[in-house]
């Protein structure tokens, strides 16, 4: 069958099996083609030569093998182009650089190899403002090369790579850069005080990595998170952003705008304060700094993150009272201090009649009667959820003293003894 004329081909999220059609892949009229999501196999055998109008092609979550084909360089109009999850391997073709209209790659879990060349072909892509490669260059240094330039890009994943060293400087040339997720490698070293420069920057994972030091200051400049004056790019309708998450499945969105507004910085070895100019990121959504060092005060300034959903600071060394000025907050729906050193009263009311007791436990000093950090407290072990009624260590010590001293008092009256001391209380009692 003959395409002659057809210009836009969607068959994605089905069951198809066998090879590409070559009545699709010579047809010289197609500008878009969407195969995503079915079962097809085979090498990427391409007519590009062919396929001068393709601006769009997406073939991932297939069963793909081989190389990505040379010939893609031929299809000099192409902007979009996703391979993403299929059994692909090798190295990215030298000729790609070629693409000089292209502005959305995906090419997540394909096997890649060689980072350092792969960065080095896609900067000759001067267009290119998304570039997803999460799940590849297995157990590689991340390349610290200078002379690498995105200057268009505003969307990078280079997640779940285990790639080694630190964070590199030349991502301080992407001035454009909106979307950042390096979570789930290796990398070490601090986190750079340049990333507060970044004007559009909403979006920031650094989970899961080996990052030490403390937070930067300036990364309570964020522009993006201070006003929300950022106009996003979003990727062709095609197009699917995914991010990995601890213990769950991933994140997908269609949209960069479906992403909260976040700043992941859990699983490190971060150290030092929270920093209470963080208060002043009105527009931040998700603050995750579980499993952490930080030492030292929960800042009052906190409660300035009015748009605040998600604050975890499980799993650290905090110390002091809760703020209570934490209730003005009022979109916060998760909240978690689990495990650290907290102590005092803990605030009532708002949405903190709705939090559980496990994202407050392992915090042997918190308790919901009057109490200060300097009295000794004891831990609590149950609280009621609905009436916050605590039932723990408290009640049981209370309960044995009363028996005590029931038996004390009993003892004084002389209803525990023999009659002849009795009497001989008794009488010392009354003469």
């Amino acid at each position: 069958m003959r395409l002659a004329r057809i210009e836009q081909f969607s068959a994605m999220s089905n069951l198809f099996t066998g090879h590409l059609p070559t009545s699709l892949v010579n047809s010289p009229s197609l500008q878009r083609l969407y195969l995503n999501r079915n079962s097809l196999s085979g090498p990427i055998n391409l007519n590009s030569s062919a396929m001068k109008n393709l601006v769009s092609l997406n073939l991932g979550s297939n069963l793909f093998h081989g190389p990505i084909p040379n010939s893609l360089f031929s299809c000099r109009g192409l902007k979009s182009l996703n391979l993403a999850r299929n059994n692909l391997s090798g190295e990215l073709p030298n000729n790609l650089k070629n693409l000089k209209s292209l502005t959305h790659l995906g090419l997540s879990n394909t096997s890649l190899s060689n980072i350092l060349s792969a960065l080095s072909i896609l900067q000759h892509c001067r267009n290119l403002s998304m570039l997803v490669l999460s799940r590849n260059f297995d157990d590689e240094q991340i390349p610290n090369d200078m002379s690498l330039e995105f200057k268009n890009l505003n969307s990078l994943i280079l997640a779940n790579c285990q790639l080694r060293g630190p964070i590199p400087e030349w991502l301080s040339r992407c001035h454009k850069l909106q979307f950042l997720d390096l979570s789930f490698n290796h990398l070490g070293g601090n986190i750079p005080s340049w990333f507060g420069k970044f004007e559009s920057l909403f979006y920031l994972d650094l989970s899961n990595n080996s990052l030490q030091c403390e937070i930067p200051k300036s990364l309570a400049e964020l522009r993006s998170l201070i006003s929300g004056n950022v106009t996003i790019e979003e990727p062709v309708p095609s197009f699917e952003l995914s991010t990995a998450r601890q213990g769950g499945p991933s994140l997908s969105y269609r949209k960069i705008s479906s992403f909260r507004p976040t700043i992941d910085l859990s699983y490190n070895i971060l150290q030092g304060l929270i920093w209470p100019g963080l208060g002043n990121l009105k527009r931040l959504y998700v603050l995750n700094l579980k499993e952490n060092k930080f030492s030292g005060p929960i800042p009052n300034n906190l409660s300035g993150m009015t748009s605040l959903e998600k604050l975890d600071l499980s799993h650290n060394k905090l110390s002091g009272e809760i703020p209570h000025s934490l209730i003005d907050l009022s979109f916060l729906s998760n909240f978690n201090i689990s495990y650290n050193q907290l102590c005092g009263k803990i605030p009532q009311g708002n949405q903190f009649d709705t939090f559980l007791n496990t994202s407050i436990e392992g915090n042997s000093g918190l308790c919901y009667a009057e109490c200060t950090c300097q009295s000794k407290q004891i831990p609590i072990l149950y609280i009621r959820e609905r009436k916050g009624t605590i039932i723990g260590i408290p009640s049981i010590i209370g309960a044995a003293t009363g028996f005590v001293l029931t038996i004390i008092c009993c003892f004084m009256s002389g209803l525990a003894l023999p009659k002849p001391h009795k009497r001989k209380y008794i009488r010392f009692v009354t003469s």
